[in-house]
């Protein structure tokens, strides 16, 4: 869902000064012009994507209440002349579409990690045989679970290839530890990258915009920490982070079993960083390395 802008009785945008959000911009975007620059993509380039952004975001966020939305005004919001709007208006923005493999591969691992029938009594997942007689528990009736449209083998296959699960010397398939977390050359990586920057960005918007806080979006912050520490507060928080978010999705894996669907998603994320003297710890470097 996009993120609306506040409006005042009229369907104006409520104004923050833009002298106020200088700095937070500059802090946050600092990150993401570093990974522009080491993913190539150039000032020009950028810049572009961000005059497409302008105008789409004043074209459908802040469009007056039953009234045409014309490039004049757009043109006013944005400070993009009138006919660079009138060529851009219609261009579109990216799209949230999810990728089939991640969507199908994200509900799999779900519901291994929450159902009843797959994990064991402290809620770890168990490890399943490929397939079981009469409906038992196995790799295959979890996969059945979530989609008729794939069979369990190509699954398995595409998990051992990258490396989600392994089998142990009694044929089981396991779940590696904290089995979807893309790395190197895989692409969904970068769905991840913009869906969750996009909603924590989103729910820090809203929280500034309107008179009282709408989403939670909170964090525990220490500085002048030596590395050990800091390192040792790193891990402790995963142990924390990890439990929260099995914990969650288990409840919500149960009640989505009930509940009769609709248009609205839902997204609970967790963030840990930890920075030294010259910038984000590199995980392979000595006292200061990651957990």
């Amino acid at each position: 869902m996009n993120a609306k802008a506040p409006k005042s009785k009229v369907g104006s945008p409520v104004p923050i000064a833009a002298a106020t959000l200088h700095a937070p911009l500059a802090r946050m975007l600092r990150p993401l012009v570093r990974l522009c620059i080491r993913g190539g993509m150039t000032f020009p380039a950028l810049t572009q994507l961000l005059r497409e952004l302008f105008v789409n975001v004043a074209e459908h966020d802040f469009a007056l209440e039953g009234k045409e939305q014309t490039d004049s005004r757009v043109s006013l919001l944005t400070g993009i002349h009138r006919k660079e709007v009138a060529r851009l208006r219609g261009a579109g923005a990216p799209v949230n579409a999810v990728p089939a493999t991640l969507s199908r591969t994200s509900a799999i691992i779900a519901r291994w990690l929450a159902a009843p029938e797959f994990t064991d009594a402290k809620g770890d997942p168990l490890p399943l045989p490929r397939t079981a007689d009469g409906g038992a528990p196995s790799f295959e009736t979890l996969v059945e679970s979530i989609t008729k449209d794939v069979r369990p083998r190509a699954v398995l296959d595409e998990w051992l290839d990258r490396k989600l699960v392994t089998i142990n010397d009694r044929d089981q398939i396991m779940l590696v530890e904290e089995a979807f977390v893309p790395h190197g050359d895989d692409d969904r990586k970068w769905h991840y990258l913009g869906r969750n920057l996009h909603d924590h960005v989103a729910a820090a918007e809203q929280n500034v915009s309107p008179a009282t806080p709408r989403f939670l979006e909170r964090a525990v912050h220490y500085d002048g920490l030596s590395a050990k520490l800091a390192k040792r507060l790193e891990g402790r928080s995963r142990e924390l982070a990890m439990e929260a978010l099995k914990v969650a999705n288990r409840e919500a894996n149960r009640a989505l079993a009930k509940d009769k669907g609709g248009d609205y998603r839902w997204n609970f994320g967790i963030y840990i960083y930890r920075e030294g003297p010259d910038g984000p710890v590199d995980d392979d470097s000595s006292e200061g390395g990651g957990s």
